[in-house]
């Protein structure tokens, strides 16, 4: 999205194809942030439990903490403890909490899913809220942004702290230290909270925000551009012996690395096939991979080609060059019964962590990526 005067103003930085915003007061900027002492605009949205939350949903609380946060953002994802504990301590203090979703789903590239094993469409929502066991509603922004639109959110997460009269207080950080596995110095979201509750003026009323930056629906022209961009990656096919496969499965490339046989004439196969080619273009700029080997017979090498350049599989393609099966069973994995399609998730060094006859169960297959060491939901 292209920002007037956004140079000098605000920062955004793209690192392994996610962008990243540091906060940002751009005067110019088309969805503005609300200023301190605004009152809290009104709302009207679904939540994950099918019910709709508005404003005065929330009016018994004395505070009111309002977090635009969502699925697929690495920043986000290693928010989520730190919001679901933040919901705990204070629940019975009078302070309520609400997650708000701003994204529109068909803005996200797919190369912006590379550490998350769901994007953020509505359905997505309610499998994170149940996987997480979120104690606070989550709410669907996503169809108008209309929401969004009216705070102003720069990036996920992004906090909005109200008094008893729903006037800002605080807006920003919720702390200083994105990993969970490190110590924040600064609590922001909590002191400011802790100041409120004594009836006193938060020590600080608004941070920058370091997260993924919003996706807004102007930005949905990505997937028309990167179609073109697609279709002019190679797609190349080579032959490979038992001794080939056996390397593969040894893996000394130092990447996680994912495997599936298949054949042309294997119905599950060609239907599961372009899965395979999303999850490549979601993670491969991390440090994963994708091979695909067929098990057609080795003269039909130019009807498999066909395929896999029908389906843009612009991977590391094999096609096993001997007529016996058995030999490829044995070479990719001795606990393979033989049947198509197979998949396997292989760690450097040889470890198989992941293994499917039959298709694959997608959502299964993403979230043993991301929750591999070897890749991984954060920075």
């Amino acid at each position: 999205m292209k920002r007037k005067g956004f140079w000098g103003i605000s920062a955004v930085l793209l690192v392994s194809g996610f962008i990243f915003s540091f906060a940002v007061r751009a005067p110019f900027d088309e969805h503005k942030t609300i200023p301190i002492g605004s009152p809290a605009p009104d709302f009207s949205l679904k939540g994950v439990d099918g019910k709709t939350y508005t404003l005065s949903s929330f009016q018994n609380a004395k505070i009111l903490a309002i977090v635009f946060t969502c699925n697929h953002c690495p920043t986000a994802q290693a928010y989520e403890d730190r919001i679901i504990q933040l919901k705990k301590d204070y629940e019975n203090k009078g302070v309520d909490l609400v997650a708000i979703m701003p994204n529109d789903p068909k803005a996200i590239n797919l190369d912006e899913l590379g550490y998350t094993d769901m994007s953020d469409s509505y359905e997505e929502m309610q499998k994170r809220a149940a996987e997480k066991h979120f104690n606070f509603p989550y709410l669907y922004d996503g169809e108008t942004q209309s929401v969004a639109k009216a705070y102003g959110p720069v990036a996920t997460p992004h906090i909005f702290i109200f008094d008893a009269q729903r006037k800002l207080r605080y807006e920003g950080r919720i702390d200083d230290v994105e990993k969970p596995s490190k110590t924040p110095h600064t609590l922001d979201a909590r002191n400011a909270i802790e100041s409120l509750l004594q009836n006193k003026e938060p020590p600080v009323a608004k941070t920058k925000v370091f997260g993924c930056s919003i996706k807004w629906a102007e930005k949905g022209s990505w997937i028309e551009k990167a179609k073109i961009e697609w279709s002019k990656e190679p797609v190349k096919l080579e032959t490979i012996d038992e001794t080939g496969i056996k390397n593969l499965v040894k893996n000394n490339s130092g990447k996680l690395r994912l495997i599936n046989v298949w054949a042309t004439w294997c119905g599950p196969c060609v239907v599961e096939y372009p899965e395979f080619i999303t999850m490549n273009r979601m993670y491969r700029r991390r440090d994963f991979e994708f091979i695909s080997i067929s098990a057609d017979d080795p003269s039909k090498k130019d009807k498999v080609l066909q395929f896999l350049q029908n389906q843009q599989s612009s991977v590391s393609n094999y096609l096993f060059n001997i007529d016996d099966k058995y030999k490829l069973i044995d070479a990719i994995d001795t606990a393979w019964q033989g049947a198509l399609p197979y998949t396997i998730l292989i760690e450097p060094g040889g470890k198989i962590v992941y293994s499917k006859q039959g298709q694959i169960d997608v959502g299964e297959i993403k979230k043993a990526i991301v929750d591999n060491k070897f890749v991984g939901r954060y920075y």
